[in-house]
C-alpha cells in the first residue's frame, strides 16, 4: 500500500485527490489549516483506509518541518507528494495591488511548496523512490491582465518543478506538474475576498473543469509504470482556449 501525502487537503482539488488516491487504497497524509474539514475528512476515508492528518500553514516552515518530521513510523515512508496548498488574492494591476495579498501568493505557492518538498525529499532519496506532483496553473504558462504577481507565483512553481526534475535526476525520484485552467473551486470566492457574485461570474456560461477531473489526471500521472514520467502536463476546460478567451453562452 502507497503512501501519498496531500497539502490544500480540505477543498476543491486537495479534497478530490484525497478521495480519489483512498479510492484506489493508498495510505493518506492530509494536510491543512482547516482542521474541522480535515477531521471530517477523516472519519470518511478512514474506514477503509489508513489516514492520517496534519495541520498547519505550509507557510509556517517550523510547524511543517515539526509536523512532517513527526509522522508516526506507519506514515513516514512517504511514496507521493502532492504540492497543492496554494491561493490567488486580489485581482488588481500591479500599481494598485495589496502588498499582504502579494506576500500570501508568494509565501504559500512559492515558499511553503518549497518547505513541504524540503521536509519529504530527503526520505525519498533515501529509499531511491518517490513521486513529486506540484500543481501549477495556466497562469504559470501565460500571464493575463491584472495577474501579475499570481502568475509570477505560478511561474515561479513551473520554474521549481523544472529544477527539481534536474537535481533529482537519477536519484528514483518522479517530477511532475498538472497545470489545471479554469477549475470550479473555492478559488475564486478567495481570490474576490467572499465576494460570491464576482466569484459565480467567473464559471458562468460554460462548462468548467471540476476538481475530480484533475484528480482523475493526477492519478493517472502517478499510477504510469515507473519508466514513464509525466514532467509537465496542461488541461483547460474544452471552452478555455487561453486565459481570456472563453466560449460563453451567455
Amino acid at each position: 500500500m502507497k503512501t501519498a501525502l496531500i497539502t490544500g487537503a480540505t477543498s476543491g482539488i486537495g479534497r478530490a485527490t484525497a478521495l480519489r488516491f483512498a479510492a484506489e487504497g493508498f495510505k493518506l497524509i492530509l494536510c491543512g489549516r482547516r482542521t474541522a474539514r480535515l477531521e471530517d475528512l477523516k472519519q470518511k476515508l478512514a474506514v477503509e483506509n489508513p489516514v492520517h492528518i496534519l495541520n498547519f500553514d505550509v507557510r509556517n516552515k517550523d510547524e511543517v518541518f515539526k509536523k512532517i518530521g513527526g509522522l508516526p513510523e506507519q506514515f513516514r515512508d512517504i511514496d507521493v507528494l502532492i504540492n497543492n496548498a496554494g491561493n490567488a488574492h486580489g485581482l488588481d494591476p500591479i500599481q494598485s495591488g495589496n502588498v499582504d495579498d502579494w506576500d500570501a501568493m508568494l509565501d504559500i505557492n512559492v515558499k511553503g511548496l518549497l518547505y513541504v518538498s524540503k521536509a519529504v525529499i530527503p526520505g525519498m532519496i533515501e529509499k531511491a523512490s518517490g513521486h513529486i506532483i506540484n500543481i501549477g496553473s495556466t497562469a504559470g504558462k501565460e500571464v493575463y491582465p491584472n495577474g501579475n504577481v499570481y502568475c509570477a507565483s505560478k511561474y515561479a512553481v513551473d520554474a521549481l518543478n523544472q529544477g527539481m526534475r534536474i537535481d533529482l535526476n537519477g536519484k528514483g525520484i518522479r517530477v511532475g506538474a498538472v497545470n489545471p485552467g479554469l477549475t470550479q473551486t473555492e478559488f475564486s470566492d478567495v481570490r474576490f475576498k467572499g465576494d460570491s457574485d464576482k466569484a459565480k461570474k467567473v464559471y458562468q456560461g460554460f462548462m468548467a473543469l471540476k476538481p475530480e477531473d484533475i484528480a482523475d489526471i493526477i492519478h493517472f500521472v502517478v499510477t504510469r509504470p515507473y519508466h514513464i514520467n509525466i514532467a509537465d502536463l496542461t488541461v483547460m476546460p474544452t471552452a478555455q482556449a487561453n486565459s481570456t478567451t472563453i466560449s460563453r453562452n451567455n
